[in-house]
């Protein structure tokens, strides 16, 4: 089982929050202050939760220097209150990034529904929308 840190619960929160943040800063028409608190809450957060030299490693690659400009660009530009801009810039960095990731998060959303609960909300669900089309 592997053992998570308070630390590292610490930085969880802070990486959730600067999620939170970064998506209420899109609901409420890309409010820059908001955009720019979430990128600043969303970093700091991976930074306590694996640490700076493992966030320098991750962000540095050879192979993903080019998805960090972009993101990381973006943040800039959302710092300089041209938030449309910044955030498409982030977007796309962001999948360029971790676009490695994502088999697996989608691997592990597949096997949420053989949760037994689960697996019958989402059946009701499936049901539920088939019959109203």
């Amino acid at each position: 089982m592997i053992s998570i840190t308070e630390f590292q619960k610490l930085g969880a929160g802070v990486t959730a929050f600067g999620i939170f943040f970064i998506v209420f800063g899109v609901l409420l028409y890309f409010d820059t202050v908001l955009l720019a608190f979430g990128n600043i809450l969303f970093l700091a957060g991976l930074a306590i939760i694996i640490g700076l030299r493992r966030t320098f490693s991750f962000f540095f690659q050879r192979p993903k220097l080019k998805g960090t400009s972009f993101f990381l660009g973006g943040v800039v530009i959302v710092l300089l209150r041209w938030p449309i801009l910044g955030m498409t810039l982030e977007v796309y960095g962001f999948i360029s990034l971790f676009r490695t990731f994502f088999p697996a998060v989608f691997g592990f959303l597949g096997a949420i529904s053989n949760v037994p609960f689960l697996s019958t909300l989402f059946q009701r669900l499936g049901e539920t929308s088939h019959s109203t089309v």
